[in-house]
């Protein structure tokens, strides 16, 4: 499985900042070539070491929960409210091409 990770950026150096996944863990390096310019403080999503794009906080802590939620599981724990606070809030929805077939009856490709 392929995941990007939420790091915040604690400093730059042309198309490099150094990175962290959460306050006081080990700093990264971590490509910023594709999105540009970041200042200390952003929050990126970082793929095999390259940013793909920048976050704003409450995205990035969104992400976080859900990657938590993702490693209790695999320990064998039980997930609890709040992980998923993006879909508890709202049911998730299909994208409206996937939306119309359903309403259409289409069960397969």
């Amino acid at each position: 499985m392929c995941v990007g990770t939420p790091m915040q950026v604690v400093d730059v150096s042309g198309s490099l900042a150094l990175c962290c996944r959460a306050e006081g863990s080990a700093a990264e390096q971590v490509d910023i070539a594709l999105i540009g310019d970041v200042e200390i403080g952003d929050w990126l999503l970082v793929f095999l070491g390259a940013a793909r794009r920048v976050l704003d906080p409450e995205e990035a802590q969104l992400i976080r929960s859900a990657l938590d939620a993702v490693a209790l599981v695999a320990k064998g724990g039980a997930m609890e409210a709040g992980y998923f606070a993006d879909l508890e809030a709202e049911a998730p929805r299909l994208p409206p091409h996937l939306e119309a077939a359903r309403k259409a009856g289409r069960t397969s490709g």
